[in-house]
């Protein structure tokens, strides 16, 4: 387990050795994916960029993550990585459900008004990265416009039509 212990005289942050197995998995997986998003031509922005994206009932801030930001030539590019040690369950991407997903667009939202790329064209993208235990490389696949922000709409555009 990884946590930090504060100094009271200075202040400075130190941090303990140990971290937890699925820490590290994550953290392998976001290195794997950020190599193979720029074999595939992806200029890497930022990654775990962490926003506020607003406040909960009670007044406190909430923060979101974003994995990856990168321009895929002129498109901004949101990415989520998603990291497990096997695929026979269920494939990573199941876990990008809808509520993870509106968290991504609200951050994704801030960060381009943060930066002034309101009108710049973007997209939300998913990598998916499976190690295995047996020697074989792990196996990694790049979901381009996973979801818009068409599909997060809790309730659709509603048309009248006149008769």
């Amino acid at each position: 387990m990884r946590f930090t212990i504060w100094q009271r005289q200075d202040r400075r942050p130190t941090t303990s050795i140990a971290a937890a197995p699925h820490f590290e998995l994550g953290r392998q997986g976001e290195a794997l994916a950020l190599e193979h998003l720029e074999a595939a031509g992806y200029q890497v922005v930022a990654a775990n960029v962490s926003l506020p994206v607003g406040r909960n009932r009670r007044g406190v801030i909430i923060n979101a993550e974003i994995d990856v930001v990168g321009y895929d030539g002129p498109v901004l590019c949101f990415v989520e990585v998603k990291t497990r040690a096997s695929g026979e369950f269920a494939p990573p991407q199941v876990n990008v459900d809808l509520r993870k997903r509106r968290q991504i667009a609200r951050a994704a939202r801030a960060y381009r008004r943060m930066l002034g790329l309101v009108d710049a064209t973007y997209r939300f993208d998913v990598v998916t990265v499976v190690t295995s235990h047996d020697g074989l490389p792990p196996r990694i696949q790049l979901i381009r416009n996973f979801w818009t922000d068409e599909t997060l709409r809790r309730h659709p555009a509603y048309q009248v039509h006149w008769d």
